[in-house]
Protein backbone atom coordinates (compact mmCIF):
# COMPACT_ATOMS: atom_id res chain seq x y z
CA UNK A 1 0.00 0.00 0.00
CA UNK A 2 1.51 3.55 -0.94
CA UNK A 3 0.79 6.45 1.00
CA UNK A 4 0.44 9.98 -0.51
CA UNK A 5 3.45 11.97 0.82
CA UNK A 6 1.61 14.94 3.13
CA UNK A 7 4.10 17.31 0.93
CA UNK A 8 2.24 15.90 -2.31
CA UNK A 9 -1.42 17.76 -3.11
CA UNK A 10 -4.25 15.54 -2.61
CA UNK A 11 -6.57 14.15 -5.30
CA UNK A 12 -10.05 15.91 -5.12
CA UNK A 13 -11.20 19.92 -4.58
CA UNK A 14 -8.70 21.82 -2.97
CA UNK A 15 -9.23 24.39 -0.68
CA UNK A 16 -7.22 27.52 -1.52
CA UNK A 17 -6.22 29.82 1.03
CA UNK A 18 -7.36 33.03 -1.07
CA UNK A 19 -10.33 32.37 -2.16
CA UNK A 20 -11.97 34.09 1.15
CA UNK A 21 -10.23 37.12 0.00
CA UNK A 22 -11.01 36.92 -3.41
CA UNK A 23 -14.58 36.80 -2.76
CA UNK A 24 -14.13 39.61 -0.26
CA UNK A 25 -12.33 41.98 -3.07
CA UNK A 26 -15.08 40.77 -6.03
CA UNK A 27 -17.75 41.97 -3.13
CA UNK A 28 -15.62 45.37 -2.94
CA UNK A 29 -15.17 45.95 -6.37
CA UNK A 30 -18.78 45.28 -7.20
CA UNK A 31 -19.50 47.94 -4.48
CA UNK A 32 -17.29 50.48 -5.47
CA UNK A 33 -18.08 49.97 -9.23
CA UNK A 34 -21.74 50.57 -8.09
CA UNK A 35 -20.89 53.78 -5.84
CA UNK A 36 -18.65 55.30 -8.99
CA UNK A 37 -21.63 54.82 -10.91
CA UNK A 38 -23.81 56.28 -8.89
CA UNK A 39 -21.63 59.46 -8.11
CA UNK A 40 -21.45 59.84 -12.66
CA UNK A 41 -25.10 59.65 -12.30
CA UNK A 42 -25.87 62.46 -10.01
CA UNK A 43 -22.36 64.54 -11.44
CA UNK A 44 -23.86 64.30 -14.90
CA UNK A 45 -27.31 65.08 -13.84
CA UNK A 46 -26.05 68.66 -12.30
CA UNK A 47 -25.50 71.32 -14.62
CA UNK A 48 -22.99 73.95 -14.01
CA UNK A 49 -23.74 77.38 -13.34
CA UNK A 50 -22.25 79.88 -15.14
CA UNK A 51 -19.86 82.25 -14.38
CA UNK A 52 -22.66 85.28 -14.33
CA UNK A 53 -24.77 83.85 -11.95
CA UNK A 54 -22.11 82.95 -8.89
CA UNK A 55 -22.87 86.58 -7.75
CA UNK A 56 -26.57 86.42 -7.67
CA UNK A 57 -26.79 82.72 -6.10
CA UNK A 58 -24.70 83.83 -3.37
CA UNK A 59 -26.46 86.82 -2.92
CA UNK A 60 -29.65 84.77 -2.44
CA UNK A 61 -28.01 82.40 -0.02
CA UNK A 62 -26.52 85.45 2.12
CA UNK A 63 -29.80 86.58 2.53
CA UNK A 64 -31.57 83.10 3.09
CA UNK A 65 -28.96 82.75 5.80
CA UNK A 66 -29.85 86.34 7.52
CA UNK A 67 -34.13 85.68 6.63
CA UNK A 68 -33.09 82.29 8.62
CA UNK A 69 -31.63 84.18 11.66
CA UNK A 70 -35.06 86.60 11.95
CA UNK A 71 -37.44 83.72 11.47
CA UNK A 72 -35.77 80.03 11.10
CA UNK A 73 -38.66 78.93 8.26
CA UNK A 74 -37.98 82.09 5.81
CA UNK A 75 -34.25 80.17 5.74
CA UNK A 76 -35.79 77.48 3.69
CA UNK A 77 -37.97 79.71 1.91
CA UNK A 78 -35.05 81.81 0.89
CA UNK A 79 -32.89 78.70 -0.02
CA UNK A 80 -35.97 77.76 -2.58
CA UNK A 81 -35.22 80.65 -4.17
CA UNK A 82 -31.53 79.82 -3.84
CA UNK A 83 -31.65 76.69 -5.38
CA UNK A 84 -33.61 78.07 -8.29
CA UNK A 85 -31.40 80.71 -8.92
CA UNK A 86 -29.00 78.31 -9.25
CA UNK A 87 -31.20 76.66 -11.62
CA UNK A 88 -31.95 80.33 -13.94
CA UNK A 89 -27.91 80.49 -14.59
CA UNK A 90 -27.44 76.83 -15.54
CA UNK A 91 -25.41 76.29 -18.57
CA UNK A 92 -25.38 72.58 -19.97
CA UNK A 93 -23.52 71.15 -22.56
CA UNK A 94 -24.93 71.22 -26.12
CA UNK A 95 -24.42 68.75 -29.00
CA UNK A 96 -25.15 71.06 -32.09
CA UNK A 97 -25.24 69.92 -35.88
CA UNK A 98 -22.53 71.42 -37.52
CA UNK A 99 -23.87 72.09 -41.42
CA UNK A 100 -23.63 75.31 -43.03
CA UNK A 101 -27.22 75.17 -44.05
CA UNK A 102 -28.71 74.91 -41.11
CA UNK A 103 -29.99 77.28 -38.50
CA UNK A 104 -29.82 76.67 -35.13
CA UNK A 105 -31.85 77.96 -32.59
CA UNK A 106 -29.77 80.55 -30.00
CA UNK A 107 -31.71 80.02 -27.54
CA UNK A 108 -34.00 77.60 -25.14
CA UNK A 109 -37.80 78.41 -24.98
CA UNK A 110 -40.98 78.58 -26.92
CA UNK A 111 -41.05 79.38 -30.75
CA UNK A 112 -42.90 82.53 -30.36
CA UNK A 113 -43.01 83.90 -33.86
CA UNK A 114 -42.50 82.95 -37.66
CA UNK A 115 -42.82 86.01 -40.08
CA UNK A 116 -41.92 88.24 -42.50
CA UNK A 117 -40.78 91.64 -41.31
CA UNK A 118 -38.28 94.84 -41.66
CA UNK A 119 -35.33 94.09 -39.50
CA UNK A 120 -34.04 96.68 -37.03
CA UNK A 121 -32.75 99.50 -38.56
CA UNK A 122 -29.73 99.39 -36.44
CA UNK A 123 -28.89 95.88 -38.43
CA UNK A 124 -28.02 97.79 -41.42
CA UNK A 125 -29.73 94.29 -43.45
CA UNK A 126 -31.85 96.59 -45.76
CA UNK A 127 -35.82 97.27 -45.86
CA UNK A 128 -37.08 94.47 -47.24
CA UNK A 129 -39.03 92.15 -45.28
CA UNK A 130 -37.00 89.38 -44.03
CA UNK A 131 -37.69 85.99 -42.35
CA UNK A 132 -37.95 86.12 -38.47
CA UNK A 133 -38.05 83.36 -36.26
CA UNK A 134 -38.78 84.80 -32.36
CA UNK A 135 -37.68 82.57 -29.68
CA UNK A 136 -39.22 83.33 -25.97
CA UNK A 137 -37.52 82.32 -23.05
CA UNK A 138 -39.21 81.94 -19.40
CA UNK A 139 -37.90 82.70 -16.07
CA UNK A 140 -37.52 78.49 -16.29
CA UNK A 141 -35.84 78.43 -19.20
CA UNK A 142 -31.97 78.27 -19.59
CA UNK A 143 -30.87 81.57 -20.88
CA UNK A 144 -27.37 81.67 -21.93
CA UNK A 145 -27.49 82.25 -25.53
CA UNK A 146 -25.83 80.48 -29.00
CA UNK A 147 -24.94 81.46 -32.52
CA UNK A 148 -27.00 80.21 -34.76
CA UNK A 149 -24.80 79.70 -37.34
CA UNK A 150 -20.75 79.45 -38.61
CA UNK A 151 -19.83 82.64 -39.92
CA UNK A 152 -17.60 86.56 -38.86
CA UNK A 153 -19.32 89.08 -36.84
CA UNK A 154 -19.49 91.99 -38.68
CA UNK A 155 -21.55 94.50 -36.33
CA UNK A 156 -22.77 94.62 -32.47
CA UNK A 157 -25.17 97.35 -31.75
CA UNK A 158 -26.84 98.25 -28.38
CA UNK A 159 -30.03 100.01 -28.33
CA UNK A 160 -31.87 101.12 -25.03
CA UNK A 161 -35.18 100.79 -24.63
CA UNK A 162 -38.43 100.20 -22.49
CA UNK A 163 -39.01 96.26 -20.75
CA UNK A 164 -42.68 95.37 -21.94
CA UNK A 165 -43.43 91.55 -21.78
CA UNK A 166 -40.60 90.21 -24.73
CA UNK A 167 -43.85 87.64 -25.85
CA UNK A 168 -45.37 90.94 -27.18
CA UNK A 169 -44.58 91.72 -31.56
CA UNK A 170 -44.02 95.32 -29.91
CA UNK A 171 -41.05 94.46 -27.76
CA UNK A 172 -38.76 93.86 -31.00
CA UNK A 173 -39.25 97.62 -31.46
CA UNK A 174 -39.66 98.84 -27.99
CA UNK A 175 -37.52 97.22 -25.83
CA UNK A 176 -34.13 97.25 -24.89
CA UNK A 177 -32.32 95.17 -27.34
CA UNK A 178 -28.63 94.40 -29.01
CA UNK A 179 -28.14 93.04 -32.41
CA UNK A 180 -25.07 90.94 -33.56
CA UNK A 181 -25.22 91.04 -37.64
CA UNK A 182 -22.95 87.64 -38.80
CA UNK A 183 -21.43 86.53 -42.27
CA UNK A 184 -22.42 83.10 -43.05
CA UNK A 185 -22.21 81.49 -46.43
CA UNK A 186 -25.86 82.21 -47.26
CA UNK A 187 -25.50 85.89 -46.44
CA UNK A 188 -25.81 88.43 -43.71
CA UNK A 189 -28.19 87.29 -40.68
CA UNK A 190 -29.46 89.28 -37.61
CA UNK A 191 -29.90 88.05 -33.98
CA UNK A 192 -31.40 90.11 -31.65
CA UNK A 193 -31.03 89.56 -27.84
CA UNK A 194 -33.97 91.56 -26.83
CA UNK A 195 -34.62 92.70 -22.97
CA UNK A 196 -37.84 91.30 -20.90
CA UNK A 197 -40.37 92.36 -18.85
CA UNK A 198 -38.35 91.59 -15.74
CA UNK A 199 -34.76 91.18 -17.29
CA UNK A 200 -33.06 94.29 -16.59
CA UNK A 201 -29.44 93.70 -18.48
CA UNK A 202 -28.34 91.77 -21.47
CA UNK A 203 -24.91 90.28 -21.45
CA UNK A 204 -22.84 90.21 -24.95
CA UNK A 205 -18.94 88.91 -24.47
CA UNK A 206 -18.91 88.50 -28.56
CA UNK A 207 -16.39 91.24 -30.11
CA UNK A 208 -16.77 92.53 -33.72
CA UNK A 209 -15.02 90.95 -36.60
CA UNK A 210 -14.26 87.78 -34.61
CA UNK A 211 -15.72 84.08 -36.30
CA UNK A 212 -17.82 82.72 -34.49
CA UNK A 213 -19.15 78.75 -34.85
CA UNK A 214 -22.88 77.74 -34.55
CA UNK A 215 -24.01 76.89 -31.16
CA UNK A 216 -20.86 79.13 -29.72
CA UNK A 217 -22.14 80.71 -26.83
CA UNK A 218 -21.85 84.84 -27.33
CA UNK A 219 -24.14 86.26 -24.21
CA UNK A 220 -26.64 85.72 -21.39
CA UNK A 221 -30.06 87.96 -20.41
CA UNK A 222 -31.15 87.85 -16.97
CA UNK A 223 -34.35 86.90 -15.88
CA UNK A 224 -36.59 86.63 -18.82
CA UNK A 225 -36.71 87.79 -22.63
CA UNK A 226 -36.67 86.97 -26.40
CA UNK A 227 -34.26 85.99 -28.97
CA UNK A 228 -35.18 87.03 -33.26
CA UNK A 229 -33.25 85.63 -36.35
CA UNK A 230 -33.25 87.61 -39.21
CA UNK A 231 -32.81 85.40 -41.87
CA UNK A 232 -32.41 86.21 -46.03
CA UNK A 233 -34.30 84.61 -48.80
CA UNK A 234 -33.72 80.89 -49.08
CA UNK A 235 -34.35 80.11 -45.77
CA UNK A 236 -36.92 77.89 -45.13
CA UNK A 237 -38.85 77.51 -41.32
CA UNK A 238 -38.25 74.31 -39.75
CA UNK A 239 -40.19 74.70 -36.01
CA UNK A 240 -43.98 75.44 -35.80
CA UNK A 241 -45.59 78.62 -33.77
CA UNK A 242 -45.33 77.05 -30.02
CA UNK A 243 -42.91 74.48 -30.48
CA UNK A 244 -40.27 74.32 -27.83
CA UNK A 245 -36.93 75.14 -28.93
CA UNK A 246 -33.37 74.53 -27.11
CA UNK A 247 -30.56 76.42 -27.79
CA UNK A 248 -27.36 74.92 -29.75
CA UNK A 249 -29.27 71.63 -30.69
CA UNK A 250 -33.01 72.53 -32.09
CA UNK A 251 -32.60 73.46 -36.41
CA UNK A 252 -35.24 76.48 -36.60
CA UNK A 253 -34.37 76.75 -40.70
CA UNK A 254 -32.58 75.56 -43.02
CA UNK A 255 -30.74 76.87 -46.39
CA UNK A 256 -31.14 75.27 -50.10
CA UNK A 257 -33.45 72.98 -49.29
CA UNK A 258 -36.31 71.66 -52.23
CA UNK A 259 -38.56 70.76 -48.88
CA UNK A 260 -41.20 72.80 -48.40
CA UNK A 261 -42.50 74.19 -45.15
CA UNK A 262 -43.24 71.76 -42.59
CA UNK A 263 -46.41 70.62 -41.52
CA UNK A 264 -46.98 70.31 -37.31
CA UNK A 265 -49.83 68.68 -35.32
CA UNK A 266 -50.69 69.64 -32.18
CA UNK A 267 -51.59 66.77 -29.33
Amino acid sequence: MFRTPASEPRPGPQHCPGDGFSLTSKKRQRKETGSMSLFNTVRNTIVPVHKEGYPFVAAFFVASLILGWIFKPLFWIGMIFTLWCAYFFRDPERVTPQDDDLVISPADGKVSAIQMVTPPAELDLGSEPMLRISVFMNVFNCHVNRAPMRGRIVSINYRSGSFVNAELDKASEDNERNGLVIETRHGQIGVVQIAGLVARRILCWANPNEPVDAGERFGLIRFGSRLDVFLPAGAAPRVSLGQVAIAGETVIAEFASAKGPIISRRS
